[in-house]
C-alpha cells in the first residue's frame, strides 16, 4: 500500500507554527505540493519522511506512522532540497553506498540501473564536486530510487536544473507516477506543477489552501479578481469612463495613477484599449499589481 495520510496535522517550532491542521490524502500518481517559499512545504515533507513528529495529528505512509520507523524506508525514497550529497565521491560511489545501506542483493546492478534512469551513466565516475547543481540534483534522485520505492518524496527536485534537466526529470516522474508509484514533489512554480500533476495540495502560511485538480484550481486562480495600475494621458476621464464596465468592479484616482479592480482579466485588457481610443485617450502604462505568487494564494486561502 502507497497511500500517505495527514490527519489534522500541526507543526510548530516554540512560537512559530509552521503547519497548521492540515489533512490530505495523497495516492499513486504524481501530486504537486504547491505553495510560496516559506509555507510550510518542506515541513510537510519532512514529517512525512519520518524526520520531524507532528506537534499534533497524525502521519501515516502505507498503513504506518514514519516517525521513529526505519522500516519505513523500505518503500520510500526521499530527496531534500538542501545539499545531501558527499562532493569527493563519484557519483557511482555516492549510488552505490546507499544500495549497501539498504542492503540490497545486487548492489552493482541496483546502482547501475538508478544512475540509468537519471541520465548520468557519462558522468557517473565523475567526482560530485565537479558536477553542476542540477547533475547533483539528478544524482540525489538516483540514489533515493536505487531501491526501487513505491513512494518518492522530492523537495523542489527542479532548483538549478537546465530547461532540458527539468524536461527529462519531469518525464521520469511522470512514467514513475504511471507504474503506479506515489509521487509528491514540492515547488513553488506553478508551470512545473501544471506540467507534472493532475492533483495538487496548495499550502498557504502552513494551511491547506486548495485540493484537487489542477485545471479546478488553476480556473479559481484566474479568475481570481484582479488589480491594475494604470496611467494614461487623462487619468481622471479614463476613469470615469471606466466606472460601471461589466469587468470593472472598482476605480480609484491616485498620485501615480489609477487603480483599478477588474472581475475579469481579458475582457478588461480588451476594454480598456477600446475605451481609450474612443476617447481619445493615450495609454502610459498598464501593470498588474496583484500577479505575485504570494497574492494568488492568498486568494485561494481567502476562498
Amino acid at each position: 500500500m502507497s497511500t500517505i495520510e495527514l490527519a489534522g496535522v500541526t507543526r510548530w517550532y516554540g512560537t512559530v507554527v509552521a503547519v497548521n491542521d492540515v489533512s490530505m490524502t495523497i495516492g499513486p500518481g504524481v501530486t504537486g505540493l504547491l505553495g510560496p517559499n516559506g509555507a510550510g512545504k518542506s515541513t510537510l515533507l519532512h514529517m512525512i519522511g519520518g524526520f520531524l513528529a507532528p506537534s499534533r495529528g497524525t502521519v501515516t505512509v502505507g498503513g504506518a506512522s514514519p516517525w521513529h520507523n526505519p522500516d519505513i524506508y523500505r518503500t520510500l525514497g526521499l530527496v531534500p532540497e538542501r545539499e545531501s550529497v558527499y562532493a569527493a565521491l563519484t557519483g557511482t560511489e555516492f549510488v552505490r553506498s546507499t544500495a549497501k545501506l539498504h542492503k540490497l542483493p545486487d548492489v552493482g546492478a541496483a546502482t547501475a540501473r538508478a544512475i540509468a534512469m537519471v541520465d548520468l551513466a557519462g558522468a557517473a565516475d565523475r567526482r560530485i564536486s565537479t558536477y553542476s547543481k542540477g547533475m547533483r540534483q539528478r544524482i540525489k534522485v538516483a540514489a533515493a530510487m536505487v531501491h526501487d520505492p513505491a513512494i518518492l518524496l522530492l523537495d523542489e527536485p527542479f532548483n538549478g536544473m537546465d530547461p532540458r534537466q527539468r524536461l527529462q526529470m519531469m518525464d521520469l516522474l511522470d512514467k514513475l507516477g504511471a507504474q503506479g508509484r506515489t509521487i509528491l514533489f514540492s515547488s513553488h512554480i506553478l508551470e512545473e506543477v501544471e506540467r507534472l500533476s493532475g492533483t495538487i495540495q496548495v499550502v498557504v502560511a502552513g494551511r491547506l489552501a486548495a485540493s484537487g485538480d489542477f485545471r479546478a484550481i488553476r480556473r479559481l486562480m484566474t479568475s481570481r479578481p484582479h488589480v491594475f495600475g494604470v496611467r494614461s494621458s487623462d487619468d481622471r476621464l479614463l476613469g470615469a469612463t471606466l466606472l460601471g464596465r461589466p469587468a470593472v468592479t472598482g476605480v480609484e484616482l491616485t498620485a501615480k495613477g489609477l487603480q483599478v479592480r477588474a472581475s475579469d482579466y481579458g475582457a478588461f485588457c480588451r476594454e480598456l484599449a477600446v475605451l481609450a481610443r474612443k476617447h481619445d485617450i493615450r495609454l502610459l502604462e498598464l501593470l498588474p499589481s496583484d500577479e505575485s505568487l504570494e497574492s494568488v494564494f492568498a486568494y485561494l486561502l481567502a476562498s
